[in-house]
């Protein structure tokens, strides 16, 4: 892998029957998984592994994401997808992406904001509380740290659906899993929607973790100049906000 040493990491995959839809276009939450899974490699080969993390009460906590796609990939393809932190702004952390096809084509880019947190307190860490140095790549940016999703007052919400979280979508914190707020956004809309619509950027803001057991209330906008809008609460808890863009 053309890693140089640990700054800009790389990772490989090529896309499964699993990781499409029914247009055999890669998922929104296969992109999600595959630049999760290439973070925590990158995070890994520091010296810090998820396990280590935990062990020391840590973990990362994802707050606002923004992909922008250029086409979706397609089963079959060969992409790679490359990562850095690119540096620190108080107590958050940016780390940007870049997917290619086998041809070195851009499929997708990505901006990300990411808080240290102390697990059990729930409490927002300073940088220098990692206990590996991390050095930042210089070398490329996708662009400025990413605003956050907000939903004007303005625009009107119509119930979609209640989702559970369950057994199935947990990660090790006990949460559930960013990629699968992919699934949930893409959910709010009909088949007929994703018929004629080609998603071209996503972005997101976890405002609190949905725990297991939790029901959240999804709800959407109608299709406006911004994008169609998607949000979850569980009761009056504001759990993420979301845009979808075509």
């Amino acid at each position: 892998m053309d890693n140089i040493p640990n700054l800009l990491w790389t990772e490989q995959f090529v896309v499964q029957s699993s990781d499409t839809d029914y247009r055999s276009q890669g998922k929104l939450s296969f992109i999600l998984e595959i630049m999760q899974r290439t973070a925590d490699a990158a995070v890994n080969a520091l010296g810090l592994s998820l396990e280590q993390m935990r062990g020391a009460g840590m973990g990362w906590m994802l707050i606002t994401l923004e992909l922008e796609i250029r086409r979706m990939p397609r089963l079959s393809d060969q992409l790679t997808v490359q990562t850095w932190s690119k540096g620190t702004k108080g107590a958050l952390w940016q780390r940007d992406y870049r997917i290619y096809d086998i041809n070195h084509e851009e499929v997708a880019v990505a901006r990300s904001i990411w808080a240290l947190v102390d697990i059990e307190k729930r409490k927002i860490l300073r940088p220098t509380a990692l206990p590996v140095p991390v050095i930042h790549y210089e070398g490329d940016s996708v662009g400025a740290m990413p605003d956050k999703v907000t939903i004007s007052d303005h625009i009107s919400l119509q119930n979609a659906y209640n989702y559970q979280v369950r057994f199935c979508g947990l990660d090790s914190n006990y949460h559930l899993n960013n990629a699968r707020y992919g699934e949930i956004c893409c959910d709010a809309l009909s088949l007929e929607e994703w018929g004629v619509r080609e998603l071209k950027r996503f972005r997101i803001t976890y405002v609190q973790e949905a725990r297991f057991g939790e029901e959240i209330q999804i709800q959407r906008s109608a299709s406006i100049a911004e994008g169609i809008f998607v949000q979850g609460a569980a009761g009056d808890k504001l759990l993420f906000t979301a845009c979808l863009e075509f």
